[in-house]
């Protein structure tokens, strides 16, 4: 079982867990609440409440985890396909209730959806700035006519207030790694894209650009749907 696994099953088999600790390649190592990703929708932010109201049609739940938003939309009678690449995740989110979970990298996922949704800085997973223009265009053949990506994202530009931005990369490109128990998992890379750069970037890929909501905090909700 993965790092995170253990931990997410700890916290759902026993209400309780050690701490989680998130290593990064920019500062200080961070711990990470377990419980966040069991919340339910008294716990989630505005940002992701109002994501999971523009879910139209048949939805494709990317970076599901333990089913927190498929969960909410089943509840609203929606068509919510759950996919996570951690096996331990997908046992609980179906042991929860979620119907269709599967153990799948959307990268070689096939199907046809009205909405992807992407929460959690889901988007993330395309690790570098190149990959996410890269996934744009690849996931096109994911979406129905009309259909819609909606995912959130933030802008670490303040990460570099008192260092200067990376020259090489572009800035939020950056590692993680989990620590828990006692064990390590592998780095991972992972991106956090401001929102001129998703608007210049989503363009390009072919698609029209819509910032649906800005928390005021560096995170914002962006809704892209493929140019007719």
């Amino acid at each position: 079982m993965d790092v995170f696994g253990r931990a997410l099953n700890d916290y759902y088999k026993n209400g309780k867990a050690d701490t989680l600790w998130l290593h990064n390649s920019y500062g200080e190592t961070e711990e990470m609440p377990i419980d966040f990703f069991f919340r339910d929708d008294e716990d989630m932010p505005v940002l992701e409440l109002q994501a999971l109201q523009m879910c139209k049609g048949k939805v494709l739940d990317v970076g599901a985890g333990v089913g927190s938003h498929a969960l909410l939309l089943q509840a609203f009678n929606i068509d919510v396909t759950a996919i996570d690449v951690s096996k331990t995740a997908v046992t609980i989110m179906k042991d929860r209730g979620v119907r269709k979970p599967l153990l799948q990298n959307i990268y070689t996922f096939e199907g046809k959806f009205d909405t992807i949704l992407m929460l959690m800085n889901g988007i993330g997973l395309t690790k570098t700035l190149p990959g996410f223009k890269e996934f744009l265009i690849k996931i096109k053949s994911l979406l129905n006519p009309g259909g819609i990506l909606l995912f959130d994202s933030s802008n670490v530009s303040y990460l570099y207030k008192d260092i200067e931005k990376p020259k090489n990369k572009y800035f939020g490109e950056v590692s993680f790694q989990y620590q828990y128990n006692g064990g390590k998992g592998s780095w991972f890379k992972w991106v956090y894209i401001d929102e001129e750069t998703i608007k210049i970037t989503a363009e390009e890929a072919g698609y029209d650009y819509e910032l649906i909501f800005d928390d005021g905090e560096d995170q914002f909700l962006v809704k892209l749907s493929v140019k007719d």
